[in-house]
C-alpha cells in the first residue's frame, strides 16, 4: 500500500472506529489523537478522499459565549469571527496562532465576509443592519430597512462575483436581549440581494421561516440557504443572472440515526468545496450528532466531523483554503482536509 492511499484512510478502517466525540479531551495539555482521527466518519466511499489519515481536529481557542461568523481573510491570513452576546470580533492569526480582540464593540455582530476588494462585510444584530467596512476604516451602512420598515436582525452573508452581497434575515438578534436588542420583528423574514455598484436591494426569496446560513455553489448558479424555523432543512434553487431565484427544493434533511435513535439536530451555516458538496454545521442534536455534515451534490449524507458541542458556522481558509475553520458554541476549531473551499472567504 502507498503512502497516499495509507493515509488517506480505508472506508472500512474509519467505520469500524467508534468516535470519541462527547468525551474527547481538547485541552491544552491532553494527549494526541491516534490517527487516523476517529471523529472524522466516513459515512460514504465518496468521502474518503477528502479524510486526510495524518491530521486531527484542532481546538484553536474557547471562552466565548456563542460563536459565529468565521471568515478568512488571505492577504492578513487571519481568521475573523464573532462572539455575539459578547459584542466583539476575534481575529486568529494563522503565523503564531495568536488570538486578539478585532473590534469592540460589534454591535452584537453575527455573520461575517470579505468581499471582491478585500473589504469587510458584517450583518450586526443590535442595529438590524448590514455594514461594510472601507480600506480607510470608515463604516459603509449597506442595508439597514426594507420598504421603510428596520430589518429584523441580518444574520448570514456570502458576496457573487459580480459584487452582489447576499443576505439573510431571519430576525435572532432581536428576539431576546442577549444577542443583540429586543424589538418586534416588522418584516417577513428573508433573503436580500444588495447590488454591489447601485446600492440597490431587492428581496429574492421569502420561502423559509427563518432562512439563516447561505452559500452558492462552486460555478454560482445555485444557493442553499439553511432554515432554522423548520426541523434540520437545507433548501436550494436556481440562480438566474446572478440576480434571482428559481424552483426552491429541498436539497437535504440532517435528521440522522445515532446510537439506533433518531435525532433531529438542526443545521445553522453552510459552505460549499470546490467539488460541490456541501459543508453543514450540525447542532442541538448531542452526542454523536453535533459537528459538520458533509452532503455530496446529490444530497446524501457522506461524511461527518464530530464534535462536542453545538455548531453554529463554518469557512474554508488558510494559504491554500483546504483548512476548514468551525465555530462551536465557546470554542473555535480547525481541521484540514483533502479538498478547498469554493469560495473567497
Amino acid at each position: 500500500m502507498g503512502r497516499r492511499s495509507f493515509l488517506g484512510g480505508t472506508v472500512a478502517a474509519t467505520l469500524a472506529t467508534a468516535a470519541l466525540g462527547q468525551s474527547r479531551d481538547y485541552s491544552q495539555n491532553a494527549a494526541p489523537v491516534r490517527y487516523p482521527d476517529p471523529d472524522i466518519i466516513v459515512l460514504d466511499p465518496r468521502f474518503a478522499k477528502y479524510k486526510l489519515g495524518n491530521t486531527s481536529i484542532q481546538r484553536l481557542y474557547t471562552g466565548m459565549l456563542w460563536a459565529e461568523g468565521p471568515a478568512w481573510n488571505g492577504v492578513g491570513k487571519f481568521l475573523l469571527w464573532s462572539d455575539i452576546p459578547n459584542n466583539v470580533q476575534h481575529r486568529w492569526l494563522a503565523d503564531d496562532g495568536h488570538v486578539s480582540v478585532f473590534r469592540n464593540p460589534s454591535n452584537n455582530s453575527n455573520g461575517n465576509t470579505f468581499d471582491w476588494e478585500g473589504r469587510q462585510l458584517s450583518c450586526e444584530h443590535g442595529t438590524r443592519r448590514v455594514v461594510r467596512y472601507e480600506h480607510n476604516g470608515k463604516v459603509t451602512v449597506l442595508a439597514d430597512k426594507w420598504q421603510g420598515k428596520p430589518l429584523n436582525a441580518p444574520n448570514d452573508i456570502v458576496v457573487h462575483p459580480d459584487g452582489g452581497i447576499w443576505f439573510t434575515d431571519p430576525g435572532y438578534g432581536s428576539m431576546g436581549n442577549y444577542e443583540g436588542n429586543k424589538g418586534e420583528l416588522l418584516i417577513k423574514e428573508a433573503v436580500y440581494r444588495i447590488d454591489g455598484k447601485t446600492g440597490q436591494m431587492d428581496l429574492v426569496s421569502d420561502e423559509l421561516k427563518k432562512p439563516n446560513g447561505l452559500c452558492f455553489s462552486p460555478d454560482y448558479k445555485k444557493l442553499y440557504v439553511v432554515d432554522t424555523g423548520r426541523p434540520g432543512g437545507i433548501t436550494v434553487w436556481d440562480v438566474i443572472d446572478g440576480r434571482r431565484l428559481q424552483t426552491a427544493r429541498v436539497f437535504a434533511v440532517m435528521s440522522l440515526k445515532v446510537k439506533d435513535k433518531e435525532v433531529n439536530g438542526g443545521s445553522d451555516g453552510v459552505r460549499a468545496d470546490l467539488d460541490g458538496n456541501i459543508w453543514a454545521t450540525a447542532g442541538w442534536g448531542g452526542e454523536g450528532f453535533d459537528g459538520i455534515h458533509i452532503f455530496a451534490p446529490d444530497g446524501h449524507r457522506i461524511g461527518q466531523i464530530v464534535l462536542p458541542e453545538t455548531v453554529s458556522n463554518l469557512c474554508f481558509g488558510g494559504v491554500k483554503r483546504n483548512r476548514l475553520f468551525i465555530t462551536a458554541s465557546q470554542s473555535l476549531y480547525a481541521v484540514y482536509v483533502e479538498t478547498q473551499g469554493a469560495h473567497i472567504a
